[in-house]
Protein backbone atom coordinates (compact mmCIF):
# COMPACT_ATOMS: atom_id res chain seq x y z
CA UNK A 1 0.00 0.00 0.00
CA UNK A 2 1.43 3.48 -1.22
CA UNK A 3 2.84 5.30 1.76
CA UNK A 4 3.22 9.23 1.12
CA UNK A 5 6.06 11.49 2.59
CA UNK A 6 4.88 12.90 5.71
CA UNK A 7 4.67 16.09 7.17
CA UNK A 8 6.30 16.69 10.72
CA UNK A 9 3.01 16.75 12.61
CA UNK A 10 1.29 18.36 14.77
CA UNK A 11 2.54 21.48 14.43
CA UNK A 12 3.85 23.87 17.17
CA UNK A 13 0.91 25.32 18.18
CA UNK A 14 2.75 27.54 21.05
CA UNK A 15 5.34 28.84 18.86
CA UNK A 16 2.21 29.83 16.31
CA UNK A 17 0.44 31.39 18.93
CA UNK A 18 3.29 33.67 20.07
CA UNK A 19 3.70 34.85 16.02
CA UNK A 20 0.14 35.91 15.87
CA UNK A 21 0.43 37.39 18.93
CA UNK A 22 3.71 39.67 17.43
CA UNK A 23 2.34 40.31 14.46
CA UNK A 24 -1.35 41.45 16.18
CA UNK A 25 0.78 44.05 17.64
CA UNK A 26 2.52 45.15 15.14
CA UNK A 27 -0.33 45.48 13.19
CA UNK A 28 -1.95 47.40 16.13
CA UNK A 29 1.09 50.02 15.85
CA UNK A 30 1.47 50.78 12.12
CA UNK A 31 -0.97 51.58 9.93
CA UNK A 32 0.65 50.80 6.50
CA UNK A 33 1.82 47.19 8.21
CA UNK A 34 -1.79 46.56 8.91
CA UNK A 35 -2.78 47.80 5.35
CA UNK A 36 -0.33 45.39 3.72
CA UNK A 37 -1.04 42.68 5.61
CA UNK A 38 -4.87 42.80 4.41
CA UNK A 39 -3.92 43.31 1.08
CA UNK A 40 -1.42 40.17 1.43
CA UNK A 41 -4.23 37.62 2.46
CA UNK A 42 -6.43 39.36 -0.11
CA UNK A 43 -5.13 36.86 -2.92
CA UNK A 44 -3.66 33.96 -0.37
CA UNK A 45 -6.79 32.25 1.44
CA UNK A 46 -4.61 29.23 2.60
CA UNK A 47 -2.28 31.58 4.14
CA UNK A 48 -4.91 33.57 5.86
CA UNK A 49 -6.58 30.59 7.12
CA UNK A 50 -3.30 29.17 8.53
CA UNK A 51 -2.26 32.60 10.02
CA UNK A 52 -5.49 33.20 11.47
CA UNK A 53 -8.56 30.80 11.45
CA UNK A 54 -9.17 28.50 14.34
CA UNK A 55 -11.05 25.09 14.16
CA UNK A 56 -12.03 23.30 17.00
CA UNK A 57 -12.15 18.97 17.61
CA UNK A 58 -14.06 18.28 20.78
CA UNK A 59 -11.89 14.96 21.00
CA UNK A 60 -8.96 16.48 22.23
CA UNK A 61 -11.11 16.62 25.57
CA UNK A 62 -10.76 13.15 26.33
CA UNK A 63 -7.24 13.61 26.26
CA UNK A 64 -7.13 16.94 28.53
CA UNK A 65 -5.41 18.44 25.18
CA UNK A 66 -7.03 21.92 23.98
CA UNK A 67 -9.95 21.54 21.81
CA UNK A 68 -9.20 24.68 20.11
CA UNK A 69 -6.05 25.35 18.05
CA UNK A 70 -4.81 27.22 15.02
CA UNK A 71 -5.87 25.82 11.66
CA UNK A 72 -3.14 25.17 10.33
CA UNK A 73 -3.31 23.12 7.35
CA UNK A 74 -1.17 20.41 6.15
CA UNK A 75 -0.22 20.23 2.55
CA UNK A 76 -3.22 18.86 0.93
CA UNK A 77 -5.71 20.72 3.02
CA UNK A 78 -3.13 23.52 1.37
CA UNK A 79 -3.89 22.55 -1.86
CA UNK A 80 -7.43 21.73 -1.53
CA UNK A 81 -8.02 25.71 -0.41
CA UNK A 82 -6.28 26.26 -3.42
CA UNK A 83 -8.84 24.09 -6.07
CA UNK A 84 -11.99 26.18 -3.96
CA UNK A 85 -9.96 29.30 -4.88
CA UNK A 86 -8.91 28.35 -8.65
CA UNK A 87 -13.12 27.25 -8.81
CA UNK A 88 -13.65 30.61 -7.93
CA UNK A 89 -11.19 32.44 -10.17
CA UNK A 90 -12.02 30.14 -13.41
CA UNK A 91 -15.87 30.07 -12.33
CA UNK A 92 -15.99 26.39 -12.42
CA UNK A 93 -17.57 23.62 -10.83
CA UNK A 94 -15.56 20.98 -8.22
CA UNK A 95 -16.28 17.81 -6.44
CA UNK A 96 -14.08 16.86 -3.68
CA UNK A 97 -13.79 13.48 -3.16
CA UNK A 98 -13.07 12.94 0.60
CA UNK A 99 -11.97 10.57 3.48
CA UNK A 100 -14.06 10.95 6.41
CA UNK A 101 -12.02 13.22 9.08
CA UNK A 102 -9.46 14.76 6.35
CA UNK A 103 -11.05 18.40 7.53
CA UNK A 104 -12.34 18.92 4.16
CA UNK A 105 -15.76 20.39 5.80
CA UNK A 106 -13.61 22.31 7.66
CA UNK A 107 -11.40 23.45 4.83
CA UNK A 108 -14.42 24.98 2.55
CA UNK A 109 -15.67 27.00 5.44
CA UNK A 110 -12.87 28.18 6.43
CA UNK A 111 -12.24 29.49 2.52
CA UNK A 112 -16.06 30.71 2.70
CA UNK A 113 -15.23 32.97 5.51
CA UNK A 114 -12.08 34.02 3.81
CA UNK A 115 -14.85 35.20 0.66
CA UNK A 116 -16.90 36.68 3.19
CA UNK A 117 -14.51 38.87 4.45
CA UNK A 118 -12.57 39.50 1.01
CA UNK A 119 -14.72 39.64 -1.27
CA UNK A 120 -17.15 42.95 -1.82
CA UNK A 121 -21.02 42.26 -1.94
CA UNK A 122 -20.01 38.44 -2.32
CA UNK A 123 -22.78 35.87 -1.90
CA UNK A 124 -21.97 31.97 -0.45
CA UNK A 125 -24.17 29.46 -0.59
CA UNK A 126 -24.58 25.95 1.98
CA UNK A 127 -26.45 23.26 1.61
CA UNK A 128 -26.73 19.48 2.84
CA UNK A 129 -29.38 16.93 3.16
CA UNK A 130 -30.71 17.40 6.65
CA UNK A 131 -31.35 21.13 8.52
CA UNK A 132 -29.49 20.05 11.67
CA UNK A 133 -26.32 19.19 9.14
CA UNK A 134 -26.51 22.63 7.93
CA UNK A 135 -27.00 24.71 11.20
CA UNK A 136 -27.57 23.72 14.52
CA UNK A 137 -26.93 25.73 17.49
CA UNK A 138 -24.36 24.84 19.58
CA UNK A 139 -23.72 21.62 17.94
CA UNK A 140 -20.05 21.79 16.34
CA UNK A 141 -20.61 19.61 13.92
CA UNK A 142 -23.42 21.57 11.81
CA UNK A 143 -21.66 24.30 9.16
CA UNK A 144 -23.30 27.35 10.50
CA UNK A 145 -21.72 26.34 13.94
CA UNK A 146 -18.17 25.76 12.26
CA UNK A 147 -19.19 29.06 10.27
CA UNK A 148 -19.75 30.93 13.82
CA UNK A 149 -16.57 29.74 16.08
CA UNK A 150 -14.32 30.73 12.98
CA UNK A 151 -16.26 34.58 12.72
CA UNK A 152 -15.93 35.02 16.48
CA UNK A 153 -12.39 33.88 16.79
CA UNK A 154 -10.99 36.12 14.48
CA UNK A 155 -8.90 38.61 15.85
CA UNK A 156 -10.50 42.07 15.53
CA UNK A 157 -7.88 43.29 13.00
CA UNK A 158 -9.36 40.97 10.37
CA UNK A 159 -13.20 41.20 11.89
CA UNK A 160 -15.87 43.34 10.38
CA UNK A 161 -17.16 46.29 12.85
CA UNK A 162 -20.58 45.33 11.50
CA UNK A 163 -22.08 42.26 11.11
CA UNK A 164 -24.96 39.76 11.68
CA UNK A 165 -24.66 36.57 12.72
CA UNK A 166 -28.57 34.29 12.43
CA UNK A 167 -29.95 31.07 12.21
CA UNK A 168 -28.19 29.96 8.46
CA UNK A 169 -27.24 33.64 7.35
CA UNK A 170 -24.18 35.39 8.23
CA UNK A 171 -24.16 38.92 6.91
CA UNK A 172 -21.12 41.16 6.70
CA UNK A 173 -22.18 44.83 6.86
CA UNK A 174 -18.81 46.13 6.24
CA UNK A 175 -18.86 44.70 2.30
CA UNK A 176 -22.06 43.59 2.16
CA UNK A 177 -21.17 40.08 1.70
CA UNK A 178 -22.92 36.87 3.00
CA UNK A 179 -23.11 33.11 3.75
CA UNK A 180 -26.82 31.58 3.78
CA UNK A 181 -27.85 27.78 4.11
CA UNK A 182 -30.21 25.61 2.42
CA UNK A 183 -31.39 21.75 3.40
CA UNK A 184 -32.71 19.16 1.39
CA UNK A 185 -35.20 19.68 -1.67
CA UNK A 186 -34.86 23.40 -0.92
CA UNK A 187 -31.18 23.31 -2.18
CA UNK A 188 -29.92 26.34 -4.50
CA UNK A 189 -33.61 27.83 -4.13
CA UNK A 190 -32.34 30.69 -2.81
CA UNK A 191 -31.04 33.49 -5.37
CA UNK A 192 -27.80 33.72 -7.25
CA UNK A 193 -23.99 32.80 -5.28
CA UNK A 194 -21.01 33.15 -6.05
CA UNK A 195 -19.74 29.60 -4.89
CA UNK A 196 -22.10 27.10 -3.59
CA UNK A 197 -21.25 24.27 -1.49
CA UNK A 198 -23.12 20.83 -1.73
CA UNK A 199 -22.07 18.97 1.95
CA UNK A 200 -22.47 15.10 1.83
CA UNK A 201 -23.26 15.54 -1.92
CA UNK A 202 -23.75 11.73 -2.25
CA UNK A 203 -26.29 11.46 0.31
CA UNK A 204 -28.49 14.32 -0.76
CA UNK A 205 -32.05 12.24 -1.06
CA UNK A 206 -33.92 14.33 -4.20
CA UNK A 207 -29.85 15.01 -6.03
CA UNK A 208 -32.17 15.93 -9.54
CA UNK A 209 -34.30 18.82 -7.78
CA UNK A 210 -30.88 20.00 -6.36
CA UNK A 211 -29.62 19.37 -9.77
CA UNK A 212 -32.41 21.27 -11.53
CA UNK A 213 -32.14 24.49 -8.76
CA UNK A 214 -28.31 24.68 -8.56
CA UNK A 215 -27.92 25.20 -12.42
CA UNK A 216 -29.42 28.23 -12.39
CA UNK A 217 -28.31 29.61 -8.66
CA UNK A 218 -24.10 29.87 -9.34
CA UNK A 219 -21.83 29.25 -11.91
CA UNK A 220 -19.26 27.45 -9.21
CA UNK A 221 -20.52 24.95 -7.38
CA UNK A 222 -18.46 22.60 -5.54
CA UNK A 223 -19.49 19.08 -4.15
CA UNK A 224 -17.71 17.79 -1.08
CA UNK A 225 -18.77 13.89 0.03
CA UNK A 226 -17.80 11.10 0.99
CA UNK A 227 -18.71 7.86 -1.12
CA UNK A 228 -21.77 6.30 -2.20
CA UNK A 229 -22.25 3.78 -5.27
CA UNK A 230 -25.42 4.54 -7.71
CA UNK A 231 -25.77 8.36 -7.09
CA UNK A 232 -25.37 11.17 -9.37
CA UNK A 233 -22.15 12.49 -7.05
CA UNK A 234 -20.46 9.17 -8.45
CA UNK A 235 -21.79 9.95 -11.80
CA UNK A 236 -20.28 13.47 -11.88
CA UNK A 237 -16.94 12.59 -10.33
CA UNK A 238 -16.53 9.44 -13.37
CA UNK A 239 -17.22 11.87 -15.95
CA UNK A 240 -14.97 14.51 -14.63
CA UNK A 241 -11.42 15.19 -14.17
CA UNK A 242 -8.50 14.81 -11.49
CA UNK A 243 -7.40 18.01 -10.86
CA UNK A 244 -4.02 18.89 -9.15
CA UNK A 245 -2.24 22.05 -7.95
CA UNK A 246 -1.00 23.96 -11.83
CA UNK A 247 -3.45 22.59 -13.54
CA UNK A 248 -5.63 24.70 -15.51
CA UNK A 249 -9.96 24.17 -14.97
CA UNK A 250 -12.07 23.59 -17.63
CA UNK A 251 -15.49 24.63 -17.99
CA UNK A 252 -16.83 21.75 -19.58
CA UNK A 253 -16.39 19.74 -17.43
CA UNK A 254 -16.51 18.98 -13.36
CA UNK A 255 -13.14 19.23 -11.71
CA UNK A 256 -11.89 16.31 -9.26
CA UNK A 257 -10.22 16.94 -6.11
CA UNK A 258 -9.31 14.01 -4.35
CA UNK A 259 -8.44 13.86 -0.27
CA UNK A 260 -7.15 10.56 1.01
CA UNK A 261 -6.91 9.39 4.45
CA UNK A 262 -2.78 9.15 3.66
CA UNK A 263 -2.44 12.86 2.85
CA UNK A 264 -3.77 13.50 6.56
CA UNK A 265 0.01 13.36 8.59
CA UNK A 266 -1.46 12.02 11.20
CA UNK A 267 -2.72 8.80 9.77
CA UNK A 268 -0.55 6.12 9.38
CA UNK A 269 -0.47 2.56 8.25
CA UNK A 270 -0.68 1.53 11.96
CA UNK A 271 -3.84 3.89 12.16
CA UNK A 272 -5.14 2.20 9.16
CA UNK A 273 -5.01 -1.05 10.39
CA UNK A 274 -5.91 -0.43 14.01
CA UNK A 275 -9.35 1.12 12.58
CA UNK A 276 -10.34 -1.53 10.33
CA UNK A 277 -9.46 -4.03 12.39
CA UNK A 278 -12.57 -2.16 14.53
CA UNK A 279 -15.29 -1.88 11.88
CA UNK A 280 -14.10 -5.69 11.13
CA UNK A 281 -15.08 -6.92 14.73
CA UNK A 282 -18.08 -4.83 14.87
CA UNK A 283 -19.43 -6.05 11.03
CA UNK A 284 -19.35 -3.04 9.82
CA UNK A 285 -15.84 -3.16 7.23
CA UNK A 286 -17.86 -2.33 4.08
CA UNK A 287 -19.06 1.19 6.23
CA UNK A 288 -14.77 1.66 6.45
CA UNK A 289 -14.62 0.54 2.69
CA UNK A 290 -16.36 3.67 1.59
CA UNK A 291 -15.98 6.19 4.30
CA UNK A 292 -11.90 5.49 4.39
CA UNK A 293 -10.70 3.61 1.54
CA UNK A 294 -13.55 5.63 -0.95
CA UNK A 295 -14.76 2.73 -1.97
CA UNK A 296 -17.88 3.18 -4.32
CA UNK A 297 -18.65 -0.71 -4.44
CA UNK A 298 -18.39 -0.98 -1.10
CA UNK A 299 -22.15 -0.88 -0.55
CA UNK A 300 -24.02 -4.13 1.24
CA UNK A 301 -26.39 -5.07 -1.43
CA UNK A 302 -25.97 -9.17 -0.61
CA UNK A 303 -26.95 -11.33 1.83
CA UNK A 304 -27.01 -10.43 5.04
CA UNK A 305 -25.00 -13.68 6.41
CA UNK A 306 -22.82 -15.96 5.04
CA UNK A 307 -22.83 -19.35 4.96
CA UNK A 308 -19.60 -20.25 6.18
CA UNK A 309 -20.54 -17.68 9.18
CA UNK A 310 -23.13 -20.24 9.84
CA UNK A 311 -21.06 -23.14 9.64
CA UNK A 312 -18.75 -21.76 11.89
CA UNK A 313 -21.75 -20.96 14.56
CA UNK A 314 -22.54 -24.65 14.62
CA UNK A 315 -21.60 -25.69 17.79
CA UNK A 316 -19.62 -22.76 18.21
CA UNK A 317 -19.87 -22.43 21.96
CA UNK A 318 -18.01 -26.28 22.10
CA UNK A 319 -15.34 -24.89 19.41
CA UNK A 320 -14.48 -21.84 21.56
CA UNK A 321 -14.42 -23.48 25.46
CA UNK A 322 -17.86 -21.59 26.17
CA UNK A 323 -20.30 -22.94 28.71
CA UNK A 324 -23.81 -23.83 27.85
CA UNK A 325 -25.26 -21.52 29.93
CA UNK A 326 -26.97 -18.11 30.46
CA UNK A 327 -30.89 -16.54 30.61
CA UNK A 328 -33.43 -18.50 28.39
CA UNK A 329 -35.04 -15.81 25.27
CA UNK A 330 -37.01 -16.91 22.84
CA UNK A 331 -38.76 -15.40 19.72
CA UNK A 332 -42.54 -15.75 17.83
CA UNK A 333 -42.68 -15.50 14.41
CA UNK A 334 -46.54 -14.79 13.76
CA UNK A 335 -47.95 -15.92 10.14
CA UNK A 336 -49.94 -13.73 8.20
CA UNK A 337 -51.57 -15.37 5.93
CA UNK A 338 -51.31 -17.37 2.55
CA UNK A 339 -48.46 -19.98 3.01
CA UNK A 340 -46.84 -17.78 5.87
CA UNK A 341 -45.89 -20.06 8.88
CA UNK A 342 -45.74 -19.55 12.64
CA UNK A 343 -41.95 -19.79 13.80
CA UNK A 344 -40.33 -20.04 17.41
CA UNK A 345 -37.06 -19.82 18.11
CA UNK A 346 -35.15 -20.06 22.45
CA UNK A 347 -31.63 -19.65 22.84
CA UNK A 348 -30.02 -20.20 26.20
CA UNK A 349 -27.54 -17.26 26.28
CA UNK A 350 -25.67 -17.15 23.36
CA UNK A 351 -26.73 -20.75 22.17
CA UNK A 352 -29.96 -21.25 20.01
CA UNK A 353 -31.32 -24.78 21.04
CA UNK A 354 -34.25 -25.28 19.88
CA UNK A 355 -36.86 -23.66 16.73
CA UNK A 356 -40.13 -25.05 15.61
CA UNK A 357 -42.48 -23.73 13.06
CA UNK A 358 -46.28 -24.63 12.76
CA UNK A 359 -49.40 -24.02 9.95
CA UNK A 360 -52.16 -22.66 12.22
CA UNK A 361 -53.94 -19.62 11.38
CA UNK A 362 -55.83 -18.94 14.60
CA UNK A 363 -53.47 -16.51 16.69
CA UNK A 364 -54.90 -17.91 20.26
CA UNK A 365 -53.71 -21.55 19.63
CA UNK A 366 -50.13 -20.23 18.77
CA UNK A 367 -49.87 -18.27 21.67
CA UNK A 368 -50.91 -21.66 23.69
CA UNK A 369 -48.24 -23.60 21.27
CA UNK A 370 -45.62 -20.96 22.44
CA UNK A 371 -46.12 -21.30 25.65
CA UNK A 372 -45.66 -25.11 25.61
CA UNK A 373 -42.87 -24.58 23.88
CA UNK A 374 -41.53 -22.61 26.58
CA UNK A 375 -43.06 -23.39 29.71
CA UNK A 376 -39.92 -25.81 30.73
CA UNK A 377 -37.30 -23.12 30.47
CA UNK A 378 -38.23 -20.57 32.82
CA UNK A 379 -37.88 -17.42 33.25
CA UNK A 380 -37.64 -16.72 29.95
CA UNK A 381 -39.19 -13.54 27.88
CA UNK A 382 -40.67 -14.18 24.39
CA UNK A 383 -40.47 -11.46 22.08
CA UNK A 384 -43.47 -11.88 19.54
CA UNK A 385 -44.53 -9.96 16.34
CA UNK A 386 -46.85 -7.85 17.71
CA UNK A 387 -48.22 -6.13 14.71
CA UNK A 388 -51.32 -7.07 12.43
CA UNK A 389 -52.52 -10.28 13.02
CA UNK A 390 -49.95 -10.64 16.11
CA UNK A 391 -52.21 -8.45 18.10
CA UNK A 392 -54.42 -11.95 19.26
CA UNK A 393 -51.36 -13.43 20.78
CA UNK A 394 -50.77 -10.17 23.11
CA UNK A 395 -54.94 -10.77 23.87
CA UNK A 396 -54.56 -14.83 24.29
CA UNK A 397 -51.61 -14.41 26.43
CA UNK A 398 -53.42 -11.53 28.53
CA UNK A 399 -56.09 -13.84 28.63
CA UNK A 400 -53.68 -16.87 30.09
CA UNK A 401 -52.19 -14.45 32.47
CA UNK A 402 -55.52 -13.24 33.78
CA UNK A 403 -56.99 -16.97 34.67
CA UNK A 404 -53.70 -17.86 35.99
CA UNK A 405 -52.61 -19.94 33.47
CA UNK A 406 -49.61 -18.63 31.83
CA UNK A 407 -46.49 -19.87 33.45
CA UNK A 408 -44.69 -18.01 36.18
CA UNK A 409 -41.64 -16.01 35.41
CA UNK A 410 -43.27 -16.66 31.04
CA UNK A 411 -43.36 -12.75 30.22
CA UNK A 412 -44.20 -12.36 26.18
CA UNK A 413 -42.67 -8.91 24.81
CA UNK A 414 -44.18 -6.97 21.95
CA UNK A 415 -41.89 -6.71 18.90
CA UNK A 416 -42.76 -4.27 16.17
CA UNK A 417 -40.15 -4.67 13.09
CA UNK A 418 -41.23 -1.37 11.60
CA UNK A 419 -40.56 0.58 14.89
CA UNK A 420 -37.97 3.27 15.62
CA UNK A 421 -34.62 1.89 16.02
CA UNK A 422 -32.97 1.68 19.85
CA UNK A 423 -30.42 3.89 21.08
CA UNK A 424 -30.94 6.24 18.09
CA UNK A 425 -28.60 8.58 18.86
CA UNK A 426 -25.65 5.81 19.50
CA UNK A 427 -23.16 5.08 17.03
CA UNK A 428 -23.33 2.49 14.93
CA UNK A 429 -19.85 1.57 15.85
CA UNK A 430 -19.53 2.31 19.39
CA UNK A 431 -17.54 5.20 20.84
CA UNK A 432 -16.55 6.21 17.27
CA UNK A 433 -17.27 9.53 16.31
CA UNK A 434 -16.83 8.96 12.45
CA UNK A 435 -19.58 6.28 12.51
CA UNK A 436 -22.68 7.14 11.76
CA UNK A 437 -25.61 7.10 14.57
CA UNK A 438 -28.02 4.23 14.43
CA UNK A 439 -31.34 6.71 13.53
CA UNK A 440 -29.51 7.77 9.92
CA UNK A 441 -28.00 3.77 9.47
CA UNK A 442 -30.74 1.62 10.00
CA UNK A 443 -34.55 1.91 8.22
CA UNK A 444 -36.14 0.50 11.16
CA UNK A 445 -36.28 -1.87 13.76
CA UNK A 446 -36.10 -4.90 11.37
CA UNK A 447 -33.02 -4.08 9.87
CA UNK A 448 -30.86 -2.77 13.50
CA UNK A 449 -32.40 -6.56 14.67
CA UNK A 450 -30.63 -8.23 11.48
CA UNK A 451 -27.65 -6.28 11.30
CA UNK A 452 -27.11 -7.29 14.95
CA UNK A 453 -27.54 -11.31 14.58
CA UNK A 454 -25.01 -10.71 11.08
CA UNK A 455 -22.34 -9.02 13.69
CA UNK A 456 -23.01 -11.91 16.01
CA UNK A 457 -22.42 -14.77 12.81
CA UNK A 458 -19.17 -12.62 11.76
CA UNK A 459 -18.01 -12.24 15.12
CA UNK A 460 -18.32 -16.05 15.82
CA UNK A 461 -16.85 -17.16 12.81
CA UNK A 462 -13.79 -15.13 13.69
CA UNK A 463 -13.56 -16.56 17.02
CA UNK A 464 -13.62 -19.80 15.33
CA UNK A 465 -11.46 -19.51 12.03
CA UNK A 466 -9.23 -16.96 13.32
CA UNK A 467 -9.16 -17.10 17.14
CA UNK A 468 -10.04 -13.17 18.19
CA UNK A 469 -11.34 -12.67 21.42
CA UNK A 470 -14.95 -11.78 21.23
CA UNK A 471 -17.53 -10.59 24.55
CA UNK A 472 -19.70 -13.81 24.88
CA UNK A 473 -22.68 -11.84 25.55
CA UNK A 474 -22.61 -9.69 22.96
CA UNK A 475 -20.86 -11.22 20.23
CA UNK A 476 -21.97 -15.21 20.08
CA UNK A 477 -24.45 -16.82 18.38
CA UNK A 478 -24.20 -20.87 18.50
CA UNK A 479 -26.42 -23.38 16.93
CA UNK A 480 -26.67 -26.65 19.10
CA UNK A 481 -25.92 -29.48 17.38
CA UNK A 482 -28.79 -30.87 18.60
CA UNK A 483 -31.16 -27.72 17.24
CA UNK A 484 -33.79 -29.07 15.13
CA UNK A 485 -34.06 -27.97 11.33
CA UNK A 486 -30.36 -27.23 10.73
CA UNK A 487 -30.20 -27.32 6.86
CA UNK A 488 -33.42 -24.93 7.70
CA UNK A 489 -32.24 -22.63 9.64
CA UNK A 490 -28.61 -22.57 7.58
CA UNK A 491 -31.20 -21.92 4.11
CA UNK A 492 -33.52 -19.32 5.62
CA UNK A 493 -30.46 -17.21 7.43
CA UNK A 494 -28.87 -16.96 4.35
CA UNK A 495 -31.77 -15.46 2.14
CA UNK A 496 -32.66 -11.79 3.48
CA UNK A 497 -30.58 -9.46 1.68
CA UNK A 498 -29.77 -5.62 2.51
CA UNK A 499 -31.51 -2.65 0.18
CA UNK A 500 -32.15 1.39 0.94
CA UNK A 501 -34.67 3.23 1.53
CA UNK A 502 -35.13 6.59 -0.32
CA UNK A 503 -33.10 8.11 2.61
CA UNK A 504 -30.30 5.99 1.96
CA UNK A 505 -30.94 3.91 5.23
CA UNK A 506 -30.47 0.58 5.61
CA UNK A 507 -33.46 -2.29 5.42
CA UNK A 508 -33.92 -5.83 5.13
CA UNK A 509 -35.45 -7.76 2.20
CA UNK A 510 -36.77 -10.92 3.22
CA UNK A 511 -38.48 -12.46 0.11
CA UNK A 512 -36.97 -12.34 -3.08
CA UNK A 513 -39.45 -13.32 -5.86
CA UNK A 514 -40.48 -16.88 -5.99
CA UNK A 515 -39.37 -17.29 -1.88
CA UNK A 516 -41.50 -17.69 0.76
CA UNK A 517 -40.86 -15.72 4.05
CA UNK A 518 -37.65 -17.52 6.35
CA UNK A 519 -39.97 -17.34 9.36
CA UNK A 520 -37.80 -19.12 11.56
CA UNK A 521 -35.01 -16.92 10.40
CA UNK A 522 -37.36 -14.01 11.38
CA UNK A 523 -37.67 -15.90 15.75
CA UNK A 524 -34.19 -16.11 15.72
CA UNK A 525 -33.55 -12.63 15.34
CA UNK A 526 -35.60 -11.54 17.46
CA UNK A 527 -34.58 -13.85 20.25
CA UNK A 528 -31.12 -12.41 19.69
CA UNK A 529 -32.49 -8.51 19.24
CA UNK A 530 -34.77 -7.41 22.50
CA UNK A 531 -37.24 -4.64 21.99
CA UNK A 532 -36.87 -1.53 24.40
CA UNK A 533 -40.10 -2.53 26.05
CA UNK A 534 -37.66 -5.74 27.56
CA UNK A 535 -35.82 -6.41 31.14
CA UNK A 536 -33.27 -7.89 28.72
CA UNK A 537 -30.99 -5.43 27.36
CA UNK A 538 -29.61 -5.66 24.31
CA UNK A 539 -26.04 -5.95 25.63
CA UNK A 540 -27.50 -9.58 26.66
CA UNK A 541 -27.76 -9.26 30.16
CA UNK A 542 -30.60 -9.17 32.63
CA UNK A 543 -32.07 -5.55 34.16
CA UNK A 544 -32.59 -6.06 37.47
Amino acid sequence: MLERTRELWPPEYSKHVAWRVQTLDHMHNDDVFRQGMREFYQTRPAAFISHWIDTIDPRNAAKGDPTRMPFILFKRQRQMVEFFHQCLLSECSGLVEKSRDTGATWAACAFSVWVWLFYQGASVGWGSRKEQLVDRIGDIDSIFEKLRVIIQALPPAFRPLRYDVAFMKLINHDNGASITGESGDEIGRGGRKLIYFVDEAAHIEHPELVEAALSENTRVRVDISSVMNGTVFQARREAGYDWEPGQSMRKDSTAVFVVDWRDHPMKSQQWYDERRSKFQNDGLLHIFAQEVDRDYSAAVTNNIIRREWIASAVDAHSKLGVADEGQWVAGLDVADGGGDRNAVAKRKGGVLKFVDEWGERDTGLTARRAVDHCRGTLPIEVFYDCIGVGAGVKAETNRLNDENLLPKGMVFVPWDAGSAVLMPDSRVVENDTASPINKDFYGNLKAQGWWNLRRRFEQTHRAVSEGIKIDIEKDLISIDLKCPRLRQIEKELTQPTTTFSGRMRLLVEKTPEGARSPNIADAIMMAYYPSNQSSYNWRGTWIS
